[in-house]
Parts: structure tokens; C-alpha cells; sequence
């Protein structure tokens, strides 16, 4: 499984969704919490191409987007190939 990196704040139901989505499709990720903001934040928003919402969704270091993108792709029959690479 490639790795997935998911930037997340504390109490963001789009977050908690994203990570739903993952979950059930057993998917192991890195969680960054960015609540404090400080370096990781500026690290997400650089590799975001200036995002600053949350999550940010990065799988085999391509950027996915947030919640709603993620789900678009599952939608798409786009998310498992990801996932299976």
C-alpha cells in the first residue's frame, strides 16, 4: 500500500469524514496534526500549492485534495487503484 499522508486539525468533521473513508477501506495513514499550525502547516500549505483548508490528502505523495476530493475519487472508481498501487 502506498503511503498516505492526511493533514488534519482537532475537531474537523472533514477530517473525520476523510479518515472514515480511509478507514473503511482499511487503509493505513500518517495523521499530521496541524492545530498549533508552526512548521507543518507551512509544510502542507507549500505542498498544497497554497491550501490551507484541512484535511489535506497526499497519497504516494500526490496531492488528493481535501475530504470532498477524496470522496469524488472514490466515487470515480478512482481511489482503490490508488490504493492498491
Amino acid at each position: 500500500m502506498p503511503k498516505i499522508e492526511i493533514y488534519t486539525k482537532a475537531f474537523c468533521p472533514y477530517c473525520y469524514r476523510a479518515k472514515a473513508l480511509l478507514d473503511g477501506k482499511h487503509a493505513e495513514y500518517e495523521e499530521i496534526d496541524i492545530s498549533m499550525g508552526g512548521p507543518r502547516r507551512a509544510e502542507m500549505v507549500d505542498r498544497a500549492e497554497g491550501r490551507t483548508t484541512v484535511p489535506q490528502i497526499f497519497i504516494a505523495g500526490k496531492h488528493i485534495g481535501g475530504s470532498d476530493d477524496l470522496a469524488a475519487l472514490d466515487a470515480r472508481g478512482g481511489l482503490d487503484p490508488l490504493l492498491a498501487a
